[in-house]
């Protein structure tokens, strides 16, 4: 999954990062009161506002969880034990898939 999000922006809210993994905000929240990786800053209103970091984490988790079959514990379980590892391996992930991606637009573009 390729998210897209504003490369400039230091903090993302709660709706634009519902839009960008295509899951109800409550999801997002959901997961923010189970996984201790995400740390969010909460703006004067109280609403939740994410950092790169925090978006980093949402799609380690989103991946864990909706693409690999994790159950929550076994996610956190997962995460627990070996973050920096999972962290390089995911990073490498998403590089590899942002380079099919543009291979495969200059493909169509031939």
């Amino acid at each position: 999954m390729h998210i897209e999000l504003s490369k400039d922006k230091l903090y993302y809210s709660m709706g634009e990062v519902a839009k960008a993994f295509d899951v109800n905000a409550s999801l997002i929240r959901f997961w923010d009161s189970e996984f201790d990786i995400l740390k969010p800053k909460k703006n004067a209103k109280g609403n939740r506002m994410f950092t790169p970091e925090d978006i980093k984490n949402l799609q380690l988790i989103f991946h864990l969880v909706k693409e690999r079959g994790f159950t929550l514990e076994g996610a956190k379980t997962h995460l627990k034990e070996g973050q920096k590892k999972i962290m390089d391996k995911f990073e490498i992930i998403r590089k590899l898939e942002a380079i099919k991606m543009q291979l495969t637009n200059i493909k169509n573009e031939i």
